[in-house]
């Protein structure tokens, strides 16, 4: 690593610091929104839908945007988009309607996805290819980072613990019900406003700070005439790597979205508990990606993602076989588990693209759009059979599948 790159490339890790933060306040998000908006498990699950939804329809627009500009011009209006967005939850505490969250999450998502549809290729490409899926391993750690700081500590700043209904509010509440609603609404808008206030900084800061170009960028490969390139599908390995990423991705925001409302209505988890367990669940996740990272020096990426998903299949038996408290362990593991998936698939997926790595970039970040789906139809399944709700984890499992097929024989360049 030259000394030129290691500034530009702290400031590439804080993106995948921030993109955590905004996407792990989602569930807590769904717990809070549960109750200013008087929804149910199902209804609100749609906030991961707004959310995700931008993944897919932004990406391409944006690898046509910096293909005609460069990676830094994405990135700098992809923190302030978001940023926007942030602030945004000031008016949404106002108007107090569900539709209007929903558009904020759009618009934060699209933000982040300029920066993720950036920061991967470009930590995977600023250095050797062999050393690429360590690389981005090691960047996707402050994602990890990121996503214990949003579930232990913000997800706090948020949740107040209570969870009353109109019937059960107790009468002398100041304001009644309005004053409720006014107080958990309220509650809402501090995480988005320190984010947003990061995200101007952070902005900044890409201003000022010249960012080495790849080697792409310097060769001036790239044909303007054609910002976006559909043939790079061709590849199997890219094919196969956006289908793995798709499930990848839904797997693990089916198990990630629900995991609060799990705690609280089938382990029997108060808030302030179960806050303290998506915690340690963010943590085992950040655990696995720095043992993951440091694993890789000894064993290819290839086979560690294969064992792995492996192990998550095992794992969300166990979920759906015990339920409760045992199945709350289990998820625990499947944290720690799918640690290096994602950063893994994406950088085999991208392997030898060449010219073609931005238009690959966009169809893995495309991918993503499993986190529009898969979580509804896990959250769909749960709340229409109270009973036997662990069943609904048979949708992690099926993904986690596709993962170890990917890291099997999918990922295989021919």
């Amino acid at each position: 690593m030259k000394r030129k790159q290691l500034l530009p490339l702290i400031l590439v890790f804080c993106l995948f610091f921030l993109w955590a933060i905004s996407s792990n306040l989602l569930p807590t998000m769904i717990r809070q929104l549960m109750k200013t908006c008087e929804l149910n498990a199902f209804e609100a699950s749609f906030t991961e839908t707004a959310y995700w939804l931008a993944y897919f329809i932004c990406p391409i627009p944006i690898a046509m945007f910096m293909k005609r500009y460069s990676y830094k011009s994405g990135i700098v209006f992809g923190l302030l988009l978001a940023a926007l967005g942030g602030l945004l939850f000031f008016p949404a505490a106002i108007i107090k309607e569900y539709w209007a969250y929903l558009c904020i999450f759009f618009i934060i998502a699209a933000g982040m996805c300029f920066l993720e549809t950036a920061a991967n290729p470009y930590v995977a490409a600023l250095g050797d290819d062999s050393s690429a899926p360590r690389r981005l391993n090691l960047a996707q750690s402050f994602n990890g980072l990121g996503a214990f700081v949003a579930a232990m500590f913000l997800s706090k700043l948020v949740l107040s613990g209570n969870t009353y209904t109109r019937e059960t509010l107790p009468a002398g509440f100041e304001g009644g019900w309005e004053g409720y609603i006014q107080m958990e609404t309220d509650a809402m808008k501090l995480p988005y406003l320190i984010l947003a206030a990061i995200l101007i900084i952070i902005a900044v800061a890409f201003i000022f700070v010249k960012l080495p170009k790849i080697k792409e960028e310097e060769e001036g490969k790239a044909d303007d005439s054609k910002l976006i390139d559909f043939s790079v599908l061709k590849k199997s390995h890219l094919r196969w790597g956006v289908i793995a990423q798709f499930f990848y991705n839904g797997g693990q925001t089916a198990v990630n979205s629900l995991f609060l409302v799990y705690c609280c209505n089938y382990a029997g988890l108060s808030e302030s508990t179960a806050t303290t367990f998506f915690g340690l669940y963010m943590l085992a996740f950040l655990l696995g990606r720095w043992i993951g990272t440091a694993l890789m020096i000894k064993f290819k990426p290839q086979n560690m993602l294969a064992v792995y998903a492996v192990v998550n299949v095992i794992l969300c038996g166990v979920i759906m076989g015990f339920g409760g408290m045992v199945g709350l362990y289990a998820m625990l593991g499947v944290s720690f588990f799918m640690s290096i998936m994602y950063p893994t698939q994406f950088s085999l997926a991208l392997t030898g693209l060449g010219d073609q790595t931005k238009s690959g970039s966009a169809f893995l970040v495309m991918a993503i759009v499993g986190n529009a789906c898969l979580p509804q139809l896990t959250a769909y399944i749960m709340h229409h059979n109270p009973q036997i709700y662990q069943i609904a984890y048979i949708i992690p499992l099926i993904c986690f599948i596709f993962c170890a097929y990917y890291g099997v024989k999918g990922h295989k360049v021919k």
